[in-house]
């Protein structure tokens, strides 16, 4: 059998270094480092969306935009037909601002899709009515809407694309910089010879995601913006 020894510990023995201090210090290195990542990266996300800027922003006048024309067993559009057009989505922009959910729809053709740009679609103008009847109460409700234009292409004479910058604004209108959104018009001419919106599109501009692609892969970036 082992003797199990009695004998008293050595008064003058030093205590046995304590694991604390260094655990500390490790917890504040690591703690400083986390703080540098973060910084670093929040900085480097500033700078990105700093220098994530536009250069086509398009024109506030759509009647100023010199339209592509294109022919087809129809004929022709005409420079009525521009102005039309665009007339047709002033007067949808002059219902959004007062907030009128019956004149909006009026401007879609009764099959139209609508898809926001968090991706809902809407299908026919009874659904792009009642959906903005609730969003003028709402989320969106005493907004406006800020436009500037990019392109207009017609394709025959019944037929038009229109591609935008927009955004919704309180206050003071939005600069073209300051758009989030592009968004896809396509109009057609009805058989009373009305202009309406069959399909629209409405896309959020990823700034910093869009300066990311662009500085790794130089050749996405569109012509108009090198």
């Amino acid at each position: 059998m082992t003797a199990i020894s009695t004998m008293p510990a050595d008064p003058t023995a030093e205590p046995a270094p304590s694991r604390t201090p260094r655990r500390r210090r490790v917890k504040i290195v690591l703690g400083a480092t986390a703080l540098t990542l973060v910084a670093t990266a929040g900085a480097g996300y500033l700078w990105l969306d700093a220098t994530a800027d536009v250069q086509n922003l398009g024109v506030s006048d759509c009647t100023a935009l010199t339209p592509v024309v294109t022919a087809s067993a129809a004929g022709t559009a005409t420079a009525e037909d521009h102005r039309a057009v665009c007339g047709t989505l002033r007067s949808l922009t002059d219902s959004w601002a007062k907030g009128d959910a019956t004149a909006y729809g009026e401007h879609f053709t009764p099959d139209a899709t609508y898809t926001t740009y968090v991706g809902t679609h809407y299908q026919g103008r009874r659904d792009i009515t009642e959906g903005h009847r609730a969003l003028f109460g709402g989320f969106l409700k005493d907004t406006k809407l800020a436009d500037s234009f990019l392109d207009i292409r017609f394709y025959g004479p019944d037929t038009a694309v229109v591609t935008s910058r927009g955004d919704t604004y309180t206050g003071a209108r939005k600069k073209p910089a300051d758009l989030t959104k592009t968004q896809t018009y396509t109009l057609i001419r009805q058989a009373d010879r009305q202009w309406r919106i069959a399909a629209f599109h409405n896309t959020q501009r990823q700034r910093v995601m869009e300066r990311i692609s662009f500085l790794y892969s130089p050749e996405t970036k569109p012509e108009a913006e090198k």
